[in-house]
């Protein structure tokens, strides 16, 4: 499936937002909603996450159509990275590890500000690079 690449940017502002917000909150049910978001994205598509829907409702049609298309793959695995994070913050804010729920929140941010702000990917990047040492080890995608 090909994506509009503006939508995954403009999920990564509004995720680098929210999670911003958990950072200044410490809020760990701020920071579940973000991972429902993560993993609504990462399970059934970016399309059908609530800022994909945002996108393609209020921004996409005020925008030119996009040069080009992209996989939606890699935007999509690193999805699942934001939720693994996410949920790493959410049991440490949640359980009293307020440490944990920082740094993960912290690392989940860091990721989605790249993204949001210079438009490189982190979680791409890595689902690139495990395609490539996939490829090399022969190993067949499904």
């Amino acid at each position: 499936m090909q994506i509009d690449p503006r939508g995954p940017r403009f999920a990564a502002v509004l995720t680098s937002l929210i999670l911003a917000a958990v950072l200044v909150t410490g809020s760990g049910w701020l920071l579940a909603a973000q991972a429902v978001v993560f993993a609504v994205a990462a399970l059934f598509g970016l399309a059908y996450s609530p800022y994909g829907w945002l996108y393609r409702v209020l921004v996409r049609p005020r925008l030119a159509p996009p040069a080009e298309l992209e996989d939606a793959r890699p935007p999509r695995f690193a999805q699942a990275v934001g939720l693994g994070f996410a949920l790493v913050g959410t049991v440490g804010y949640l359980t009293g590890a307020t440490w944990l729920g920082l740094a993960a929140t912290a690392c989940a941010l860091g990721a989605a500000f790249l993204n949001a702000a210079f438009g490189y990917c982190l979680g791409c990047e890595m689902y690139l690079l495990l395609h490539r040492g996939r490829a090399r080890l022969g190993i067949a995608d499904r």
